[in-house]
């Protein structure tokens, strides 16, 4: 396999290279750009970049803004309504084209451009465009959305189209000649984006790459209800980030098996008794009082309609600690400041009740749902499995998952890959998607399982630059090759808890990723920190 996997990576480097040489001789001046008339789209600025003098665009101080190649910056503003301000750039490298577009995604309520991911892009010799989806704003914010139909609807999908529609037509304009393939790698809300992407615009991508999707965002975001209101409808419910550590030994303590190194293998197969904390007599940190043990069973159950029905999966046990974990999202330092309390007051604050006193501890999960649907599911939702258009002109999707994500439920990305499957037939869709379910990893990283391998994109390639151990170099070559990806090498890598951008993390294990339904189970010897003592086999 790896021999296979350095093969193909020569074969993919060559192809570039042969493309970005036949594209730099027809090459324009950048700044004739400007010129360039596009529907409903105005060219902003287009100036070159000379190497290593980009001044960082953002707050960050991330040195990969001063170790860029020359590359033409163009900023572009796209108006398809009249209440539309869709801000686009594209980052095109001057020279060392590798022939190839990448679309870059967004996270929460996307708001701005991610910077830092064109900067990787250009610097592994990509054409690269990102956009803020029409709004300008933390993540977490939606007040832009109150009273603004034709914004909402730029962020549930027309601003991603309209970059990748404007990116394209400049990337062609730059270089003389379209790219000869195109990308779209994202996670999170970016995975929605991506899956939006290829069920509405198949002809947009040729390949794409979708992690931790919030595709069902109506259920997935009025599931908070009821997780908001067991947690905090009485103080005494409330479960305190310092009570984190117990409950997360206390899971591994009773599921025991492949929880050795700090997380599960499968955690649906882990059916976790929150009465095992009960204090049994005054109340401590390592012990839940009667109130916090009614709350956890309801975060682990996840949300139902008063008739039964599955609004969306609960959270699954043994991996509840960490800074990308349940301190985060579930429990936040108190009891306002975890990003899903957020999420949930912004959504239904802004988009769906459009009230911004809004008492979301007031709402009625049933009654909150359906007008959740009305309001914005046709325009949120990335729901729809026939991706039959996509599949027919060649395209390519691979999604992966954490199973421990404490954000979105990995169950629901399992229930999507099992109605693409159903509805294409199992032969046809193995031409053109897979999963990868990842254990112990939270939410599109971190977490105590092995989880990196190369899902962000080019901003991962000098780290693992090979099919096995890098998940977009593998989707890379089921579209340029058509060898599909089979079996991943992930790793756990740690680094300092303040380290430098530079320093060089440790990898202290590693874990094959294979394809759902299957899963790495230990082949008996071998050392098990290492995945080459692994194999790949149906889940039980």
């Amino acid at each position: 396999m790896r021999g296979l996997a350095i093969g193909l990576c020569v074969g993919l480097a060559g192809l570039a290279a042969a493309w970005g040489q036949q594209a730099s001789g027809n090459r324009q001046a950048c700044e004739e750009l400007a010129k360039l008339a596009l529907p409903h789209t105005r060219i902003v600025q287009a100036a070159e970049v000379e190497a290593g003098k980009l001044a960082p665009p953002d707050d960050s101080k991330n040195p990969i803004f001063g170790q860029l190649p020359a590359f033409c910056r163009v900023v572009a503003e796209a108006h398809p309504s009249s209440d539309s301000q869709i801000k686009i750039e594209v980052w095109l490298p001057v020279s060392g084209w590798n022939g190839r577009f990448l679309g870059q995604g967004n996270g929460g309520f996307a708001g701005s451009i991610y910077y830092r991911d064109l900067a990787s892009a250009v610097q592994h010799g990509y054409a690269s465009a990102g956009t803020d989806t029409g709004h300008t704003g933390s993540t977490t914010e939606a007040a832009w959305a109150l009273g603004h139909p034709e914004k909402v609807i730029d962020f549930g999908y027309r601003g991603v189209h309209e970059m990748t529609l404007t990116g394209q037509a400049i990337t062609k304009a730059f270089y003389g000649r379209a790219p000869g393939h195109r990308y779209f790698s994202s996670c999170s809300d970016g995975g929605r984006e991506a899956l939006m992407e290829a069920q509405r615009f198949p002809a947009d991508y040729d390949g794409i790459l979708a992690g931790a999707p919030a595709y069902n965002w109506t259920h997935l975001v009025a599931s908070g209800i009821h997780s908001i209101q067991a947690l905090q409808g009485k103080p005494a419910s409330r479960i305190p980030a310092s009570k984190l550590p117990a409950i997360h030994d206390a899971v591994l303590a009773q599921c025991g098996k492949g929880g050795s190194d700090g997380f599960l293998v499968d955690p649906r197969q882990c059916h976790f008794d929150p009465g095992a904390l009960l204090c049994k007599g005054a109340e401590s940190g390592s012990c839940l009082t009667g109130a916090q043990v009614t709350a956890l069973k309801a975060l682990y159950a996840g949300a139902r309609t008063k008739d039964g029905k599955l609004v969306d999966y609960g959270l699954l046990p043994g991996a509840e600690l960490g800074r990308n974990g349940w301190e985060a999202w579930v429990t936040g330092s108190d009891s306002s400041t975890s990003l899903g309390s957020q999420f949930l007051t912004g959504y239904f604050a802004d988009l769906v009740y459009g009230r911004k006193d809004l008492d979301v501890q007031k709402l009625n999960l049933d009654a909150a749902l359906k007008a959740a649907e009305s309001k914005t599911g046709s325009v949120l939702d990335a729901v729809n499995p026939d991706l039959s258009a996509f599949s027919a002109r060649g395209g390519k999707l691979i999604l992966y998952h954490g199973w421990n994500d404490p954000a979105i439920p990995a169950e629901g990305t399992v229930d999507y890959f099992n109605s693409v499957v159903a509805t294409a037939g199992e032969q046809k869709a193995a031409e053109f998607t897979r999963l990868y379910m990842v254990p112990g990893m939270q939410h599109c990283g971190g977490g105590p399982g092995p989880a990196s391998f190369g899902q962000r994109g080019p901003a991962d390639l000098s780290q693992a630059n090979d099919l096995e151990h890098n998940i977009y170099l593998a989707l890379q070559a089921w579209v340029e090759t058509g060898a599909a990806p089979g079996t991943l090498i992930a790793e756990h890598i740690e680094r300092a808890e303040n380290g430098a951008e530079d320093e060089k993390p440790v990898v202290t294990l590693t874990r094959p990723l294979c394809p759902y339904p299957q899963e790495a189970g230990y082949a008996g010897k071998g050392d098990r920190e290492k995945a080459a003592s692994y194999v790949c086999a149906a889940s039980k």
